[in-house]
């Protein structure tokens, strides 16, 4: 049989391995509680050591923090709690010393209503940026009250417009009221966004992660959402504001200005959107858009429709139908994946698709690390997951809680329940929904990062403590204890990466087939490359011992030549044999070098 694949055209930000920070939680330098720059700094032979090729920061321009940065109040400066441009400086000397780049978050579908652009924009109708923003006239119901311009519900709860007393009109904020929504329509807008990464570009910045990109074109008139949810007046929206009629048009115009002057790594955030012929539209290269984008089916697994912070059951069948669905889609064409599996905005991955009981921890956390390098594209790692950070404990109140997302919510559901309950002395029954934010919170991604067991897991030397608690596990789970062994989900991680560079061609870049699809334990894959090299990867998802059959016919011919390069057992056969035998959470990539044929 054929071994014969296709390879698409490589670029160094295909291969990248890329390391994101939340630099609230990364490292406090200074002692008041909170990460910053030089704390990031300092720890860039530790990145480097890892293997990661690009550093991505959350936001760190200046904000009031209404929600952790993404609102921005200044686009060209640095927020005094992260440092200084200086200090943004000497970072990227550093990173670009050691072979690393950097790269940004452009958070430009809104502003903080603190940024002197809004400011302006809401002094008066007559201001000359009163167009950079989205205003509407209020309109009135039958008993003449008035009403927001339409039913959009905000992705944080509670309706999408809010009320300006002074000039008498609403403003648009798909997320808090502290973040108005730009008008991209506006050609001034859209220029003033090109001179913001002009001038990061100019600081060394090589990249940029755009975040929720696919917003910023709305369709026209803003009509009311369809009505999905009776119970509730403001109603999910996002059919209307995602993926609008303009986008394409603009980040088209993005790419022509500033990003096809520049060898940059790009990638964009395009949430409420599962639909693979609408993202490709982002990524193809013949539309001259981004490299990538960061699809969240994987992400929205464990949740039901409309409710991120609920858990819902979910089977290995149906992960594997969502990779097998975008690591074939459109290759000829070009279409680029961006892997990855945890963000700051997603609880930790090894609570969620791994086993993070004190048994099985290490070797599932192992096994998501091999998940990932199974698949071609862009490899993304978050900070804490290459040493198995895993969600804070459900004995831990609602008052850790410091999302925003998880806080509105929390106050939602408890006053619709207060209506109802028969003991109002005692307030409503939460303990349902603290079941469902320990699985599924943002706020476990941004619990500190736990370097050693001293105070507060070697965080900050602050005597307030940090921001946010670290993990009550720190003092035996944390990177100083696992930096020596090698077996630990560190020492892993590192093996993996290596893995994947030294076998590129085939783990990057080669084709994907699903081996037993059907399997609802195992997750198998055949990657085929473009120059004969043939990988196989067999992980199993669960603490029970399997049996699986390999087929020759599925691992194109023989099974003779499959060396293993990577596994979490030490025990395991080096050979691929046709009858396979996994331990609880083990996992095996196999690679054969060159291909033999029937």
């Amino acid at each position: 049989m054929s071994t014969t694949a296709y390879t698409p055209t490589r670029a160094w930000w295909k291969s990248a391995v890329v390391y994101q920070l939340y630099p609230s939680s990364f490292l406090d330098s200074n002692g008041d509680g909170i990460g910053d720059l030089p704390g990031i700094t300092s720890k860039l032979d530790y990145l480097k050591e890892l293997g990661v090729d690009v550093l991505w920061m959350s936001p760190i321009y200046c904000s009031p923090q209404a929600d952790m940065g993404y609102d921005i109040s200044d686009y060209r400066n640095i927020d005094p709690r992260f440092g200084t441009l200086e200090d943004y400086d000497h970072l990227v000397k550093g990173a670009h010393e050691r072979g690393m780049k950097v790269m940004m978050d452009l958070v430009v579908n809104h502003t903080s209503d603190e940024h002197a652009w809004f400011e302006e924009s809401r002094s008066s109708k007559d201001n000359s940026k009163r167009d950079w923003y989205i205003w509407r006239n209020p309109r009135f119901d039958e008993d003449g009250h008035m009403m927001p311009p339409n039913n959009w519900r905000s992705v944080f709860q509670g309706s999408a417009w809010d009320y300006d007393e002074k000039t008498e009109q609403y403003y648009l904020h798909l997320y808090v009221s502290k973040q108005p929504d730009l008008n991209w329509d506006n050609s001034d807008v859209r220029d003033a966004v090109w001179e913001v990464m002009r001038f990061w570009i100019g600081r060394g910045c090589d990249g940029f992660r755009m975040d929720v990109i696919n917003l910023v074109s709305k369709v026209e008139g803003l009509p009311d959402a369809p009505v999905s949810d009776r119970s509730q007046f403001f109603q999910h929206a996002s059919s209307l504001y995602a993926n609008g009629p303009r986008v394409h048009q603009y980040l088209q115009q993005m790419n022509k200005e500033v990003l096809s002057k520049h060898d940059l790594i790009t990638v964009g955030e395009t949430p409420f959107t599962h639909d693979d012929s609408v993202l490709a539209e982002y990524v193809l290269p013949d539309n001259k858009e981004l490299n990538m984008v960061f699809q969240f089916e994987i992400m929205d697994l464990d949740s039901p429709p409309e409710a991120p912070l609920l858990y819902r059951p979910w089977k290995l069948t149906e992960l594997k139908g969502i990779i097998n669905k975008w690591q074939t889609y459109k290759r000829e064409s070009g279409f680029w994946n961006a892997v990855f599996i945890e963000n700051h905005d997603h609880a930790r991955s090894v609570s969620r698709f791994g086993n993070d009981t004190d048994a099985w921890r290490t070797r599932s956390a192992q096994v998501l690390a091999m998940l990932e390098i199974a698949q071609g594209g862009t490899m993304y790692v978050y900070q804490g997951q290459e040493i198995g950070i895993r969600n804070f404990p459900r004995s831990w109140g609602v008052e850790e809680y410091k999302d925003v997302a998880s806080i509105n919510y929390w106050e939602m559901i408890k006053a619709q329940r207060a209506k109802s309950t028969s003991s109002p002395n005692f307030g409503p029954d939460m303990s349902d929904l603290l079941d469902s934010f320990q699985k599924k919170a943002r706020d476990h991604a941004r619990t500190p990062m736990q370097w050693d067991a001293s105070p507060h897991a070697g965080f900050t030397r602050s005597p307030n403590g940090p921001w946010m608690r670290a993990n009550d596990d720190y003092p035996t789970w944390n990177v100083a204890a696992q930096r020596a062994d090698s077996d630990s989900v560190l020492g892993f991680w590192r093996r993996a990466i290596r893995t994947r560079k030294e076998w590129e061609g085939v783990l990057v870049y080669g084709d994907f087939e699903l081996l037993l699809p059907e399997h609802e334990r195992v997750f198998g894959v055949v990657r085929k490359g473009g120059d004969g090299e043939v990988a196989v990867v067999l992980l199993n998802f669960g603490e029970e011992e399997v049996d699986v059959k390999i087929e020759k016919h599925e691992v194109c011919g023989t099974l003779d030549g499959y060396e293993l390069v990577l596994g979490n057992y030490d025990d395991a056969p080096k050979g691929l044999e046709g009858e396979v035998k996994l331990k609880g959470w083990e996992g095996r990539v196999y690679v054969r070098a060159a291909a033999v044929r029937n």
